[in-house]
């Protein structure tokens, strides 16, 4: 067997350029097949930690952010469509209108990985389509209860945690660590906490990593 790599997925639910890293890290496990033994967690990062309640139009943030114009959103949103769909991950630019502060998401994502990686994984996943895939609104507390019952865990139990200030505090912890290694964008993904690898990068750059990592050869 070859030795099992831990990797630190680190990311923002509201980030569409995780949701296609996440898709082609999971393509390039895929394609190793049963001899990669893989640690994944889920690490936060709030790309909009100050957004308000409501959230904000994504063309208006944006816009004003990174001063993109209509048709530049438009050609980046139409790129980003195809690399989901190449990966078999559904972007619904129509009804994803809005962005949305992920901080309580962040919570149960924790919380998922206290209950086990399968769990957390799947939670991520749930998240991932519920925002990108049908514009659900990711900062609502009933919404994220339910997309956690959808997950197979505890609706009742997430709710109650979304009540709370349960896991805000080793939410913080996470992310005041990673911004202190310098992480500044996402996805991030460290491997074994030594080697990163950012952006949304094509399945061979996390095959070739996973591959050279494991020691498993092509």
């Amino acid at each position: 067997m070859s030795m099992p790599v831990k990797i630190d997925f680190v990311s923002d639910v509201a980030c569409p350029w995780c949701a296609v890293g996440l898709a082609a890290l999971e393509r390039a496990m895929a394609n190793i097949g049963g001899d990669l033994q893989v640690e994944l967690h889920f690490q936060p990062f709030e790309l909009n930690p100050d957004m308000a309640p409501e959230g904000e139009s994504i063309a208006g943030h944006l816009g004003r952010k990174y001063g993109l114009t209509p048709e530049q959103l438009a050609q980046n949103g139409e790129a980003l469509r195809q690399r989901g769909e190449a990966l078999g991950f559904v972007f619904d630019l129509q009804k994803r209108d809005r962005i949305y502060n992920t901080f309580d998401a962040h919570r149960l994502l924790h919380w998922a990985g206290e209950l086990g990686a399968p769990q957390q994984r799947a939670l991520k996943h749930a998240l991932l389509n519920a925002y990108h895939g049908e514009g659900r609104n990711v900062s609502d507390r009933d919404t994220l209860a339910a997309i956690a019952g959808s997950a197979g865990l505890d609706g009742a139990a997430a709710r109650h945690i979304l009540d709370t200030d349960a896991f805000a505090a080793q939410v913080r912890e996470r992310e005041h660590f990673y911004q202190r290694q310098g992480i500044r964008a996402v996805p991030s993904v460290i491997f074994n906490d030594r080697h990163l690898v950012q952006g949304g990068q094509p399945v061979e750059v996390f095959e070739q990593a996973l591959r050279q990592l494991s020691d498993i050869a092509a």
